[in-house]
Protein backbone atom coordinates (compact mmCIF):
# COMPACT_ATOMS: atom_id res chain seq x y z
CA UNK A 1 0.00 0.00 0.00
CA UNK A 2 1.75 3.31 -1.22
CA UNK A 3 2.32 5.68 1.98
CA UNK A 4 0.81 9.22 1.39
CA UNK A 5 2.94 11.86 2.35
CA UNK A 6 1.93 15.52 3.31
CA UNK A 7 4.24 18.16 2.26
CA UNK A 8 5.49 20.73 4.15
CA UNK A 9 4.77 23.99 4.31
CA UNK A 10 7.36 25.98 2.82
CA UNK A 11 9.14 28.77 5.13
CA UNK A 12 9.99 32.73 4.17
CA UNK A 13 12.96 32.74 3.26
CA UNK A 14 12.53 36.22 4.15
CA UNK A 15 12.86 35.55 7.73
CA UNK A 16 14.89 33.11 6.91
CA UNK A 17 17.47 35.71 5.57
CA UNK A 18 16.64 37.97 7.97
CA UNK A 19 17.75 35.59 10.95
CA UNK A 20 21.35 35.02 8.99
CA UNK A 21 22.32 38.62 8.39
CA UNK A 22 21.03 39.60 11.72
CA UNK A 23 23.14 36.70 13.20
CA UNK A 24 26.18 37.95 11.20
CA UNK A 25 26.01 41.10 12.69
CA UNK A 26 27.14 39.80 15.64
CA UNK A 27 30.56 38.72 14.76
CA UNK A 28 31.17 41.83 13.35
CA UNK A 29 30.36 43.67 16.33
CA UNK A 30 33.03 41.57 17.83
CA UNK A 31 35.72 41.88 15.33
CA UNK A 32 34.80 45.34 15.76
CA UNK A 33 35.42 45.08 19.92
CA UNK A 34 38.67 42.70 19.64
CA UNK A 35 40.20 45.85 17.21
CA UNK A 36 39.38 48.71 18.79
CA UNK A 37 40.66 47.45 22.39
CA UNK A 38 43.69 45.57 20.96
CA UNK A 39 44.52 49.17 18.79
CA UNK A 40 45.70 47.14 16.02
CA UNK A 41 43.80 50.07 13.78
CA UNK A 42 43.07 53.49 14.11
CA UNK A 43 39.72 54.69 14.96
CA UNK A 44 38.24 55.22 11.49
CA UNK A 45 37.92 51.77 10.19
CA UNK A 46 36.75 50.31 13.92
CA UNK A 47 33.95 52.85 13.27
CA UNK A 48 33.61 51.64 9.89
CA UNK A 49 33.31 48.38 11.01
CA UNK A 50 30.86 49.18 13.97
CA UNK A 51 28.31 50.79 11.23
CA UNK A 52 28.59 48.37 8.86
CA UNK A 53 27.47 45.71 11.71
CA UNK A 54 24.67 47.93 12.43
CA UNK A 55 23.83 48.61 9.53
CA UNK A 56 23.20 44.73 9.19
CA UNK A 57 20.96 44.62 11.89
CA UNK A 58 19.05 47.38 10.35
CA UNK A 59 18.85 45.03 7.56
CA UNK A 60 17.50 42.33 8.98
CA UNK A 61 15.06 43.94 11.01
CA UNK A 62 13.79 45.25 7.86
CA UNK A 63 13.63 41.82 6.06
CA UNK A 64 11.98 40.20 9.10
CA UNK A 65 9.37 42.72 9.84
CA UNK A 66 8.44 42.17 5.50
CA UNK A 67 8.24 38.95 6.22
CA UNK A 68 5.82 38.62 9.00
CA UNK A 69 3.38 39.85 6.78
CA UNK A 70 3.71 37.00 4.58
CA UNK A 71 3.65 34.51 7.45
CA UNK A 72 0.69 36.42 8.76
CA UNK A 73 -1.47 35.75 4.77
CA UNK A 74 -0.25 32.81 3.98
CA UNK A 75 0.07 31.08 6.92
CA UNK A 76 3.54 29.97 6.31
CA UNK A 77 6.76 28.86 8.58
CA UNK A 78 9.03 31.41 9.21
CA UNK A 79 7.70 33.14 12.31
CA UNK A 80 10.51 32.20 14.92
CA UNK A 81 13.27 32.63 12.40
CA UNK A 82 12.03 36.57 12.04
CA UNK A 83 11.20 37.27 15.71
CA UNK A 84 14.85 35.70 16.25
CA UNK A 85 16.23 38.37 13.86
CA UNK A 86 13.66 41.37 15.27
CA UNK A 87 15.54 39.82 18.89
CA UNK A 88 19.25 40.40 17.71
CA UNK A 89 19.18 43.78 15.70
CA UNK A 90 17.12 45.16 18.60
CA UNK A 91 19.88 44.08 21.09
CA UNK A 92 22.66 45.67 19.25
CA UNK A 93 20.89 48.88 18.34
CA UNK A 94 19.70 49.44 22.12
CA UNK A 95 23.53 50.31 23.25
CA UNK A 96 24.26 53.09 20.52
CA UNK A 97 20.44 54.22 20.22
CA UNK A 98 21.19 55.25 23.95
CA UNK A 99 24.35 57.05 23.17
CA UNK A 100 22.58 58.75 20.63
CA UNK A 101 19.53 60.14 22.60
CA UNK A 102 22.64 61.74 25.04
CA UNK A 103 24.35 63.30 22.09
CA UNK A 104 21.29 65.18 21.86
CA UNK A 105 21.28 66.21 24.97
CA UNK A 106 24.54 67.05 25.93
CA UNK A 107 26.83 69.34 24.24
CA UNK A 108 29.14 68.42 21.51
CA UNK A 109 32.60 69.13 23.96
CA UNK A 110 35.21 66.15 24.39
CA UNK A 111 37.74 68.06 26.79
CA UNK A 112 36.51 68.47 30.11
CA UNK A 113 37.97 70.04 33.31
CA UNK A 114 37.57 71.13 36.28
CA UNK A 115 39.80 74.25 35.82
CA UNK A 116 38.51 75.99 32.19
CA UNK A 117 40.94 78.57 33.29
CA UNK A 118 44.18 77.09 33.62
CA UNK A 119 43.64 73.16 32.84
CA UNK A 120 46.20 70.31 33.53
CA UNK A 121 48.37 70.54 30.62
CA UNK A 122 48.75 66.75 28.57
CA UNK A 123 52.63 67.19 28.47
CA UNK A 124 53.81 63.26 27.56
CA UNK A 125 50.37 62.07 26.38
CA UNK A 126 50.48 64.77 23.66
CA UNK A 127 53.20 63.04 21.87
CA UNK A 128 51.63 59.97 22.05
CA UNK A 129 48.23 61.51 19.84
CA UNK A 130 48.54 60.27 16.45
CA UNK A 131 47.86 63.00 13.38
CA UNK A 132 43.73 61.87 13.70
CA UNK A 133 42.98 62.52 17.17
CA UNK A 134 41.96 65.80 18.52
CA UNK A 135 44.26 68.95 19.69
CA UNK A 136 46.00 68.47 22.96
CA UNK A 137 44.71 72.62 23.11
CA UNK A 138 41.86 73.18 25.14
CA UNK A 139 39.24 74.93 23.86
CA UNK A 140 38.84 78.08 25.66
CA UNK A 141 35.63 80.05 26.82
CA UNK A 142 32.93 78.98 24.39
CA UNK A 143 33.72 75.11 25.74
CA UNK A 144 33.79 76.19 29.39
CA UNK A 145 30.57 78.18 29.47
CA UNK A 146 29.06 74.69 27.54
CA UNK A 147 30.48 72.62 30.42
CA UNK A 148 29.25 74.54 33.03
CA UNK A 149 25.70 74.75 31.71
CA UNK A 150 25.42 70.59 31.43
CA UNK A 151 27.71 69.55 34.19
CA UNK A 152 27.75 72.11 36.89
CA UNK A 153 29.39 70.07 39.80
CA UNK A 154 32.30 69.29 37.81
CA UNK A 155 34.60 71.51 40.15
CA UNK A 156 37.76 70.72 41.99
CA UNK A 157 38.18 68.48 45.01
CA UNK A 158 39.83 70.58 48.55
CA UNK A 159 41.36 68.51 50.48
CA UNK A 160 42.44 68.94 54.42
CA UNK A 161 45.32 66.34 54.05
CA UNK A 162 48.88 67.28 52.57
CA UNK A 163 49.84 67.49 48.58
CA UNK A 164 51.75 64.23 49.17
CA UNK A 165 48.43 62.85 50.96
CA UNK A 166 45.90 63.60 48.42
CA UNK A 167 48.60 62.54 45.79
CA UNK A 168 48.79 59.26 47.34
CA UNK A 169 45.34 58.98 47.37
CA UNK A 170 45.15 59.92 43.94
CA UNK A 171 47.49 56.64 42.69
CA UNK A 172 45.91 54.21 44.82
CA UNK A 173 42.44 54.71 43.10
CA UNK A 174 43.52 55.35 39.44
CA UNK A 175 45.83 52.11 40.40
CA UNK A 176 42.83 50.34 41.36
CA UNK A 177 40.83 51.36 37.93
CA UNK A 178 44.04 49.95 36.05
CA UNK A 179 44.51 53.09 33.97
CA UNK A 180 48.08 53.38 32.07
CA UNK A 181 50.19 55.89 34.36
CA UNK A 182 52.81 57.32 31.36
CA UNK A 183 53.52 59.95 34.07
CA UNK A 184 53.87 60.91 37.63
CA UNK A 185 55.24 63.17 39.44
CA UNK A 186 54.98 63.71 43.35
CA UNK A 187 54.52 67.01 45.22
CA UNK A 188 57.78 68.15 46.03
CA UNK A 189 59.88 71.40 47.24
CA UNK A 190 56.72 73.32 46.19
CA UNK A 191 56.37 71.93 42.66
CA UNK A 192 52.80 70.96 42.04
CA UNK A 193 52.06 66.91 41.67
CA UNK A 194 51.00 65.73 38.18
CA UNK A 195 49.64 63.01 36.64
CA UNK A 196 48.79 61.32 33.31
CA UNK A 197 47.42 58.24 32.57
CA UNK A 198 45.06 56.45 29.55
CA UNK A 199 41.91 55.20 30.77
CA UNK A 200 39.57 53.09 28.43
CA UNK A 201 35.86 53.06 27.60
CA UNK A 202 33.76 50.11 29.28
CA UNK A 203 32.69 48.21 26.07
CA UNK A 204 34.65 49.37 22.80
CA UNK A 205 37.95 50.33 24.96
CA UNK A 206 38.49 53.54 23.35
CA UNK A 207 41.42 55.74 24.70
CA UNK A 208 40.74 58.70 26.75
CA UNK A 209 43.59 60.89 28.01
CA UNK A 210 43.09 62.22 31.65
CA UNK A 211 45.81 64.15 33.21
CA UNK A 212 45.56 65.23 37.36
CA UNK A 213 47.08 68.74 39.13
CA UNK A 214 47.69 68.08 43.14
CA UNK A 215 48.28 71.53 44.15
CA UNK A 216 48.85 72.95 47.89
CA UNK A 217 46.30 75.57 48.92
CA UNK A 218 47.15 78.66 49.21
CA UNK A 219 46.78 78.50 52.95
CA UNK A 220 49.05 75.72 53.31
CA UNK A 221 46.49 73.75 55.11
CA UNK A 222 45.45 71.43 52.49
CA UNK A 223 45.75 70.33 48.81
CA UNK A 224 42.81 70.78 45.82
CA UNK A 225 42.77 68.24 43.11
CA UNK A 226 41.95 69.68 39.63
CA UNK A 227 41.50 66.96 36.92
CA UNK A 228 40.95 67.00 32.76
CA UNK A 229 39.48 64.25 30.92
CA UNK A 230 39.44 64.37 27.40
CA UNK A 231 38.22 61.74 24.32
CA UNK A 232 41.01 61.38 21.32
CA UNK A 233 38.53 61.28 18.42
CA UNK A 234 35.26 62.37 17.93
CA UNK A 235 33.34 65.79 18.98
CA UNK A 236 31.06 64.80 21.30
CA UNK A 237 32.02 62.46 24.61
CA UNK A 238 28.29 61.30 25.50
CA UNK A 239 29.00 62.32 29.24
CA UNK A 240 31.72 59.84 29.48
CA UNK A 241 34.65 62.75 30.76
CA UNK A 242 32.32 64.46 33.34
CA UNK A 243 31.07 60.99 34.41
CA UNK A 244 35.06 59.84 34.56
CA UNK A 245 35.74 63.15 36.61
CA UNK A 246 33.18 62.60 39.02
CA UNK A 247 33.59 58.87 40.02
CA UNK A 248 37.56 59.98 40.33
CA UNK A 249 37.20 62.48 42.71
CA UNK A 250 34.45 61.05 44.61
CA UNK A 251 36.65 58.03 45.37
CA UNK A 252 39.93 60.26 45.84
CA UNK A 253 37.71 61.94 48.75
CA UNK A 254 36.72 58.80 50.24
CA UNK A 255 40.25 57.03 50.32
CA UNK A 256 41.33 60.39 51.84
CA UNK A 257 39.06 60.60 54.24
CA UNK A 258 39.55 56.79 55.46
CA UNK A 259 43.27 57.56 55.69
CA UNK A 260 42.40 60.54 57.75
CA UNK A 261 40.36 58.83 60.01
CA UNK A 262 43.06 55.86 60.84
CA UNK A 263 43.06 55.91 64.46
CA UNK A 264 46.51 56.00 65.35
CA UNK A 265 48.79 53.24 67.04
CA UNK A 266 49.12 53.41 70.23
CA UNK A 267 52.53 54.24 71.97
CA UNK A 268 54.80 51.58 73.68
CA UNK A 269 54.88 51.93 77.61
CA UNK A 270 57.73 52.71 78.77
CA UNK A 271 59.80 49.94 80.66
CA UNK A 272 59.40 50.49 84.56
CA UNK A 273 62.52 51.74 86.10
CA UNK A 274 64.06 49.13 88.62
CA UNK A 275 63.74 50.79 92.32
CA UNK A 276 67.86 51.18 93.77
CA UNK A 277 68.92 48.88 96.10
CA UNK A 278 68.45 50.51 99.66
CA UNK A 279 71.59 50.08 102.49
CA UNK A 280 69.01 46.84 104.26
CA UNK A 281 69.16 45.29 100.75
CA UNK A 282 72.84 45.60 100.27
CA UNK A 283 73.71 44.38 103.61
CA UNK A 284 71.65 41.68 103.12
CA UNK A 285 73.17 40.50 100.16
CA UNK A 286 76.26 40.65 101.79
Amino acid sequence: MPVRRIAAEPASRLAIWARRIAGFSLPVVLLAIIIARAGLLEIVPVLATFGAALAMAVIGIVLALISLIGIWQHGIEGLGAALTAIAIGVALLAYPSYFAVLGYRLPAINDITTDPIDPPRFETIGRLRSRQANPIAYAGLYAAEQQKAAYPDIVPLDLDVSPQGAYDATMAVITKRRWQVINARPPQGGRDGYIEAVARTLIMGFRDDVAVRIRAVPSGLGARIDVRSASRYGRGDFGTNARRIRALLDDVDDVSGAEKEKPEAPARPAPKAKPAPTKANQSTKR
